[in-house]
């Protein structure tokens, strides 16, 4: 594994325990945290394949779309 590969990896572990967290306080029966945690279930195996370019971008997703619904108010 090569230096860019070492930190994607780390990155992107960081990113999903964040994520995890952030989670964990909200509701899941939201409109679209299926999508959400859909992706992060995609991050887990594509970091488990050591395929870290698609891992980063399945963290990447799922945050998008989190924060997309916290900044549309949906889990008030």
């Amino acid at each position: 594994m090569d230096k860019t590969q070492e930190k994607l990896e780390e990155e992107t572990e960081k990113w999903l325990e964040k994520l995890n967290e952030r989670i964990e306080k909200r509701d899941e029966s939201v409109e679209q945290m299926e999508n959400v945690l859909a992706y992060r279930d995609d991050t887990s195996h594509f970091l488990e394949e050591n395929d870290y370019i698609r891992a980063w971008e399945s963290v990447i997703y799922a945050w998008g779309i989190l924060e997309t619904l916290e900044r549309l108010g949906k889990f008030n």
